[in-house]
């Protein structure tokens, strides 16, 4: 009689330590992968060990880094495995998360990758559909649609530009896109919105979660927050503080990127 193969889906993200916004957007993708594969057993695993050491500090709560969740699943005699990030693109923190599953490949009878969120032309597309849906209630007449990325000094950081560049192809030329930490800058985007006749501003974060940077960054009252930036310039200005993952869209978008990974089983 054949053994029944243990199966694992590892849900890698970058990691917030706040709760509410791990639970809405992390959390949500996970359930949303839960359910639609109840024969794997989900896990969780981030990338940033500073947000893991905060959150043991303060709640005394063990989040896996990838070495840890790679160890745990090789101990429990996981069989069957596939890897989904969350990441927005294949930068850094996707490939820190390649390079630390690559030593335990061998452990398993197959270890497949999902892909992030933005690396087919077709996600692209996916995701402006997604965005427009999700923003409709605020795209009117007068009002700009401020999407604020990370950024990443890696080459992936071109996936901002581009988003924005199809946007506008798709008419939505009242949506721009801008970044915390590179390009397009704030000083870019607000310099852009300036040129069209808005009189209020939307801020949205283009990230999974609505952590630190949407919190702070972004809605901040402080002088270099995107929202005095804005205000600064006379303009209304409204943040709505939901991550991505909060989007049934993206979460739709991740399902299909373990989908695709689980076509290519051994």
């Amino acid at each position: 009689m054949q053994k029944t193969k243990k199966k694992a889906i590892l849900v890698v993200s970058f990691g917030t330590s706040y709760r509410d916004a791990l639970e809405k957007n992390i959390g949500a993708v996970e359930r949303a992968i839960a359910a639609s594969y109840p024969d794997y057993e989900v896990r969780r695993a981030f990338t940033s060990q500073m947000i893991m050491d905060k959150i043991k500090s303060r709640d005394g709560d063990q989040i896996d880094n990838m070495d840890q969740a790679m160890k745990r699943l090789v101990n429990d005699g996981i069989d069957a495995l596939v890897i989904q990030p969350t990441h927005v693109m294949s930068g850094s923190e996707y490939n820190k998360m390649m390079a630390a599953a690559a030593p335990f490949e061998k452990n398993f009878t197959y270890i497949k990758y999902g892909e992030p969120l933005l690396n087919q032309e077709q996600d692209y597309d996916q995701l402006i559909q997604v965005l427009a849906e999700e923003t409709a209630e605020f795209n009117k007449e007068n009002t700009a649609l401020v999407f604020m990325g990370h950024g990443t000094e890696h080459d992936a950081n071109v996936v901002y530009e581009k988003l924005n560049g199809q946007l506008k192809k798709s008419g939505y030329a009242n949506y721009y896109i801008g970044t915390v930490e590179a390009t397009p800058t704030l000083e870019d985007v607000v310099a852009e919105v300036k040129k069209g006749e808005y009189q209020k501003v939307v801020l949205l974060p283009l990230m999974i979660v609505a952590g630190d940077h949407a919190n702070n960054d972004m809605a901040g009252d402080d002088e270099d927050s995107w929202k005095t930036a804005f205000l600064s310039e006379g303009y209304d200005v409204d943040c709505v503080l939901k991550g991505m993952g909060e989007y049934k869209g993206v979460q739709e978008m991740f399902l299909e990127h373990v989908n695709a990974a689980m076509k290519n089983q051994a």
